[in-house]
């Protein structure tokens, strides 16, 4: 059997997953990301490549490197951009699916999706950290939460206390003054949540979203913000069958499969 890897190192995590020749999901792992890339992606393949029996990356047909570090897999075979490797994720997940959304730890993107996995359109929101994991993580430990506590808060909202500033670290003062302020939690989070799904709304536009979306990415796994982006966009936000989280090294091991047999 010949095996195939994507390696996505991101600036929160990185993500490894290897597939077999007829494209089934053999291995896969997520580790926290390390200062340096490059031992984030070391760490992460020997982790995924022992789970398949397998003693170094060598002994893969082809691997590809993506994410905000693809420069820095070292024993990548070639690097593919996180958006074209997002897309092709959900493609071979979901082949439905024609709108994403990817939130990542320091970006937000809306990508378009091809009839054949490959990106369409897409824009990028990279100018300011608001809506994205670090934004999310900032919150969290104002409301002295863990990550999955604080993204299931606002489901129990009645109300919704909006959030006037658009950066986190504004954004995160005003989170104190209201928690402060013993204003209710789960309306503040709801406000938060909806702050969020609004400057998605124009990167779902620019994906060409119609009626529907998915959202990968770390983020997708926040329930209070997927339940404001159907109420904010109007939009089914799609759940993938396997985790949204992996889609990027997901659609680089596509890519590397692809490549590989072509060899």
């Amino acid at each position: 059997m010949k095996y195939f890897g994507g390696c996505d190192v991101g600036s929160t995590y990185t993500k490894a997953v290897i597939l077999d020749e007829n494209g089934k999901m053999v291995a896969d792992t997520t580790i926290k990301s390390k200062i340096n890339s490059e031992a984030s992606a070391k760490i992460a393949m020997e982790e995924v490549l022992a789970k398949v029996g397998l003693k170094s990356s060598e002994d893969l047909e082809y691997l590809i490197g993506t994410g905000y570090g693809r420069n820095k897999v070292p024993f990548a075979d070639e690097n593919i951009s996180e958006i074209s490797c997002h897309a092709m994720g959900v493609h071979i997940t979901d082949p439905t699916v024609k709108a994403i959304i990817d939130i990542g730890g320091q970006d937000v993107k809306g990508i378009s999706v091809d009839t054949d996995g490959t990106v369409k359109n897409f824009a990028m929101n990279d100018k300011c950290a608001a809506g994205t994991g670090r934004f999310y993580e900032a919150m969290a430990r104002s409301f002295e939460m863990s990550l999955p506590e604080f993204s299931n808060l606002s489901l129990t909202a009645k109300n919704v206390i909006p959030i006037t500033a658009q950066c986190t670290v504004f954004a995160e003062s005003e989170v104190i003054t209201l928690v402060g302020e013993n204003k209710p939690m789960d309306e503040i989070a709801a406000g938060i949540q909806m702050a969020v799904a609004k400057r998605c709304f124009v990167m779902a536009k620019k994906a060409g979203a119609t009626d529907s979306i998915t959202l990968t990415g770390g983020c997708a796994k926040n329930a209070g913000l997927k339940q404001a982006i159907e109420r904010v966009l109007k939009l089914k936000v799609i759940d993938l069958k396997t985790d949204p989280q992996l889609m990027g090294a997901l659609g680089a091991a596509e890519y590397a499969r692809q490549k590989g047999l072509a060899h």
